[in-house]
């Protein structure tokens, strides 16, 4: 339980360092909430007023003078509750927009392997649902909680003033309504947390299903689709089911435990009335302070409901902005020089990935790469050429070895200044769901219209472009799914002529194209790698027969290195693949 109370300690501290940039807005919101907690509990007294002055004296001067008096306290009331309404959800809408936007900035700057172990939508899910609930709880919850708490110590302190004998009534119903929250009160917040987890994975089976619709469709697969959604549905529901009816099990005792006492106590003040104890407005004023304490508990227990499952979304929240990141800048990090010349060294590297760390996807590797040299990887499948791009490009660091860039190691370079002089042309280009200027302008987000058209002219996409239906104004759909495959190739290599990198990195642009959609693709990558030190993953060895230097892999080593005609004659993997290609191609 220690364990747990601490936890939950360190998240509301979380919150709070979002809330404290708007501390002056705090102040005026709760000077707003303790002016309208008193106009609220000076009503009381108006009610006792307007019975013993106005009714029983039978005064009509009295009573329209109550009556204004009342009527000016409602009007306090009115523009006090709209004063604390606005600075609470302006600060709860501040906060979420704060807390979102730390979350997603911390999150885009994790290492990759965060994301082989969390997905992509759930991450997505907590951002949003979370933070909406979050957005809830402090523009409302946490007021009402406020408010109704000071308005149960008002109205327990007017009840002693008013009559001390019935207030003992009063207490003695406490420990009765606190008690099923306390006990009911865990349970939904343990509830709250499988809910979030469970709405999360409904909405990663959405995003899945969705992203991949062709596929899903083109093995229709949409029935099967149906009833695991539904399935996922249905258990989210049933969770959702079983912490409602605890809610509603507390909500449900406490309004009969604080309702019950209060008609007890009205029987007991009206025979003291009858007895001549207290008088009229002093039973009436009691019992609107009774009400006023009992609907407060009653509210509390509600909004505890609320705070339980907001704990669960901070929770995870929080497993997201404290989650650590793996790739970080060295503290006294060295600069590239300006002159930069693109020479890579890999020197002895072996690296696993951290979800199989007991096999090696590089081992021992040695490797050399000039400045603009041309250098293919072949090799089959699982023989480690991705793994070098992407250790080159740091999206891991080696567990052994050091990986040159010019003469430092880019371990103490910042990942960003490494990153900003290599471009990757992959086999399947990342598009976004933007225009044709906003895709290519990735490459360098400050580029003018004309270095854009320039870029794309280099590409070879320029006719395709124009005929697109506003040009470079299109929006090409989620993935880029209005282009061609061969187009959008064009497009991601002009976001690397754009970017006008040092270092090339191409993972095979071609292999997947048709034979016009290749040689336009192969003439923009000629222009591309023209002056820039270039790494090609190559599949299919025809593309690269022509390259400065060939390096063959296998199980993460390097077998042989050397151009297509030794290897042909040195290396029996590398003859074997030619021979099994070039006879295909015969």
């Amino acid at each position: 339980m220690e364990r747990t109370s601490s936890k939950n300690i360190r998240v509301l501290l979380s919150v709070l360092q979002f809330i404290s940039p708007y501390k002056l807005r705090v102040i005026f919101a709760g000077i707003a909430l303790i002016f309208t907690a008193g106009v609220s509990l000076s009503i009381g007294q108006g009610f006792r007023m307007l019975v013993d002055e106005g009714f029983v004296l039978g005064s009509v001067d009295n009573l329209a003078k109550i009556v204004g008096i009342i009527f000016v306290m409602v009007s306090l009331l009115a523009f006090g509750t709209f004063t604390r309404y606005y600075l609470v959800s302006w600060i709860g809408e501040r906060v979420t927009a704060d807390l979102r936007k730390a979350v997603f900035n911390h999150v885009i700057e994790l290492h990759p392997s965060f994301f082989e172990t969390n997905l992509s939508s759930e991450i997505q899910s907590r951002i949003t649902t979370d933070t909406t609930l979050l957005q809830t709880v402090i523009g409302s919850s946490v007021s009402m909680a406020l408010r109704n708490g000071l308005m149960f110590c008002g109205g327990l302190v007017w009840l002693f003033i008013t009559n001390v004998k019935l207030t003992f009534l009063v207490m003695i119903s406490v420990p009765l309504v606190i008690t099923p929250i306390l006990i009911f009160g865990r349970k939904v917040r343990t509830l709250s947390k499988i809910t979030q987890d469970e709405i999360a994975n409904v909405g990663s089976y959405v995003g899945e299903s969705l992203h991949n619709i062709k596929t899903v469709q083109g093995f229709n697969h949409q029935e099967t689709d149906v009833l695991q959604f539904s399935q996922q549905v249905e258990v989210s529901f049933v969770v959702a089911v079983r912490r409602i009816r605890q809610r509603a099990w507390l909500i449900g005792i406490v309004m009969i435990l604080v309702f019950s006492a209060i008609v007890f106590m009205i029987w007991v003040g009206g025979q003291d009335v009858i007895n001549g104890s207290i008088t009229a407005g002093e039973l009436a004023a009691f019992v609107f302070y009774a009400v006023v304490v009992g609907s407060s508990v009653a509210t509390i227990s509600e909004v505890i409901g609320d705070l339980q499952r907001a704990a669960g979304a901070t929770e995870r929240l929080m497993d997201l902005l404290y989650a650590e990141n793996l790739i970080q800048p060295p503290a006294n990090g060295q600069s590239l020089q300006e002159d930069v010349q693109g020479m890579l060294s890999f020197n002895n590297v072996t690296f696993a990935y951290p979800s199989r760390l007991q096999v090696p996807a590089v081992s021992q590797l040695n490797l050399h790469v000039n400045p603009g040299e041309k250098l293919a990887l072949v090799g089959p499948s699982g023989a480690g050429k991705t793994t070098i791009f992407e250790l080159l490009l740091r999206f891991y660091d080696p567990q052994e070895g050091q990986i040159l860039f010019d003469t430092f190691d880019i371990r103490t370079l910042d990942p960003k200044e490494l990153r900003k002089h290599i471009a990757i042309v992959p086999q399947q280009p990342a598009l976004f769901s933007n225009s044709v200027w906003e895709n290519i302008r990735y490459g360098k987000p400050d580029a003018s219209d004309d270095e854009i058209k320039a870029a794309a002219e280099a590409a070879f996409a320029v006719e395709f472009i124009n005929k697109l239906p506003e040009g470079y104004g299109t929006y090409l759909g989620e993935s880029g799914i209005r282009l061609s495959g061969g187009q959008r190739q064009r497009i991601a290599i002009a976001r690397a002529v754009l970017k006008n990198p040092k270092i090339l990195l191409l993972d095979e642009a071609t292999s997947a194209l048709d034979a016009e959609s290749e040689y336009m693709v192969q003439l923009a990558l000629e222009q591309l790698i023209k002056n820039r030190t270039t790494l090609i993953i190559a599949h299919r060895l025809a593309t690269v027969k022509n390259v400065d230097t060939i390096a063959v892999l296998e199980d993460g080593k390097i077998m042989a290195v050397g151009t297509h005609q030794q290897l042909q004659k040195s290396s029996p993997l590398y003859a074997r693949l030619a021979e099994l290609q070039f006879k295909e191609a015969n």
